[in-house]
C-alpha cells in the first residue's frame, strides 16, 4: 500500500545554495563566549508520500504478543496495510497545519517497518507499549534532492491496559487518537532536528493528555 498525495507545492525554491554567510569580526568577542550552532531552518510539509509495503506481515492473532509487522485493531476488521497508511496520512496533515509562514517546503517520505499496537487481550488486562518505527526522508519538492537522508525514527508509545484503558476509552483517547497524535508529534520533531525523536517508550501524547489516566 502506497498513498502519494500531491499538495500545493509553494511556488518558490529552496534556494539552499542562495544562503550567503556573512563575516563578522570577532577580535573583540572574549574567548571564553560559546559559539552558538547555525539555527536549524523552519521547514513546511508541502507534500508527502506514505508506503506501507504488502510484503510487512499482518497479525489478527489474539495474543499477548503476535507475531507480524502490523498488528492493528483501532479499525474494523478490513485491509489494514491501508488504514496504518491513513493514519499516517492524518499525522502529516496535522503536521501541515501547523506549519509557519516563510518555512522552508519540503517533501516528506513515509516507508513503513512495523507497527505494533495492542491486541485486545493485551489492551484490556496489562497494557502494553505501541511499537512503531519507520524510515524517513526529507527532499526538495521541487528538484527532488534530499534535504535530509533517509534515517530510521522509532516512534513508542505507552499503552494502555485495564482500568487505565477504559478511562481513556471514556475520555475519547482511543488506541488510534493517541497514536495519531503522537505520530504527528514526532514527525513534526524530526523535521525541526532530525534525529531529535524520543528515545524509549513516550508515556503521554503532547496535546492529550497531562496525566496518566485511571
Amino acid at each position: 500500500m502506497k498513498i502519494i498525495r500531491t499538495g500545493l507545492l509553494l511556488a518558490i525554491g529552496l534556494g539552499l545554495s542562495a544562503c550567503a554567510s556573512i563575516d563578522t569580526a570577532t577580535r573583540n568577542i572574549p574567548l571564553e563566549m560559546p559559539q552558538m550552532a547555525p539555527a536549524a531552518p523552519v521547514v513546511a510539509v508541502a507534500d508527502y508520500n506514505i508506503k506501507v509495503s504488502r510484503s510487512l506481515r499482518v497479525s489478527e492473532a489474539n495474543m499477548y504478543y503476535p507475531m507480524g509487522d502490523i498488528v492493528w485493531r483501532g479499525d474494523p476488521m478490513g485491509d489494514r496495510h491501508a488504514q496504518i497508511a491513513r493514519i499516517f496520512q492524518d499525522s502529516l496533515t496535522r503536521v501541515q497545519t501547523k506549519n509557519e509562514d516563510g518555512a522552508l517546503p519540503v517533501v516528506v517520505d513515509i516507508d513503513l517497518i512495523r507497527f505494533h499496537a495492542l491486541t485486545e487481550k493485551t489492551r484490556y488486562t496489562i497494557g502494553g507499549v505501541h511499537s512503531i518505527d519507520f524510515n524517513m526522508t526529507v527532499r526538495n519538492p521541487i528538484t527532488g534532492e534530499v534535504i535530509v537522508p533517509t534515517h530510521e525514527v522509532k516512534a513508542d508509545l505507552r499503552g494502555y491496559g485495564g482500568s487505565k484503558a477504559m478511562a481513556a476509552e471514556q475520555q475519547g483517547l482511543t488506541q488510534k487518537v493517541r497514536i495519531t497524535q503522537h505520530i504527528a508529534n514526532v514527525i513534526a520533531q524530526e523535521l525541526s532536528a532530525p534525529g531529535s525523536a524520543p528515545k524509549g517508550v513516550t508515556e503521554l501524547v503532547a496535546g492529550l493528555e497531562t496525566q496518566p489516566q485511571g
